[in-house]
């Protein structure tokens, strides 16, 4: 906890500052699983009142990086197998559906868009900020998910994103996985350039089993 530090944004509100620095440091393992988080301690640390820091517990709570405990408080949460799958096997349903509704209504320009989606996520899978190479792949997938024009499929994916996040950071860790998501991507676009739903749906269920094997290995032997 030593290296915690806040990075000021003037235009971001105190609690999303404290929610992003306590969020990246779950992510890089400055905090780590099974590490208690004691509001006065942090906000001491940080230089801020208990209440941001609280409400920034809370909200990691909702994107499952931190548990409650009881009796004993906020700690940062494991990585469960269990988790793993169950996000995974909704993601990979809702995932599926979006690529097959990407299929039939994608505009050209907007595939022209996922194609430079791509084109950024290779050239930034060499960066030693994780979270640049997570958004760069989350601009990719949200590409996709805006091509269905259905509100609700879109809405629940977000709501999903962000339970998935802990997982895909897990997966770019893994730096020889990176050039494979690349390759990955190609496969699904040229599904969609093809319109062809069987190839699309099929292509972005190996992207995700792949991922499901990459971090339930990492929990493996996390756990030994």
């Amino acid at each position: 906890m030593d290296g915690l530090k806040m990075n000021e944004n003037e235009y971001l509100p105190l609690r999303d500052v404290v929610f992003n620095t306590l969020r990246r440091a779950i992510l890089r393992g400055e905090l780590v699983p099974g590490q208690r988080l004691m509001e006065i301690q942090l906000a001491e640390k940080m230089g801020v009142s208990r209440t941001p820091v609280r409400e920034a517990i809370r909200k990691l709570e909702l994107e499952g990086l931190v548990v409650m405990i009881p009796r004993k408080g906020a700690e940062v949460a494991h990585i469960s197998g269990k988790n793993l799958r169950d996000v995974l096997e909704v993601r990979r349903a809702l995932e599926e559906l979006a690529g097959e509704l990407a299929c039939e209504r994608m505009a050209e320009e907007a595939f022209h868009q996922l194609e430079q989606a791509n084109h950024k996520f290779a050239s930034v899978i060499g960066s030693d900020d994780i979270t640049v190479i997570a958004q760069a792949d989350e601009t990719f997938h949200g590409l996709i998910y805006q091509a269905t024009d259905n509100e609700r499929l879109i809405q629940m994916v977000n709501h999903l994103r962000e339970q998935m996040y802990r997982y895909r950071i897990e997966h770019i860790k893994d730096r020889p996985q990176r050039k494979i998501l690349v390759q990955e991507h190609q496969e699904i676009m040229r599904a969609l350039a093809l319109h062809d739903v069987e190839a699309t749906r099929r292509a972005i269920r190996n992207h995700i089993d792949k991922q499901e094997k990459t971090v339930a290995k990492h929990i493996r032997q996390q756990e030994k």
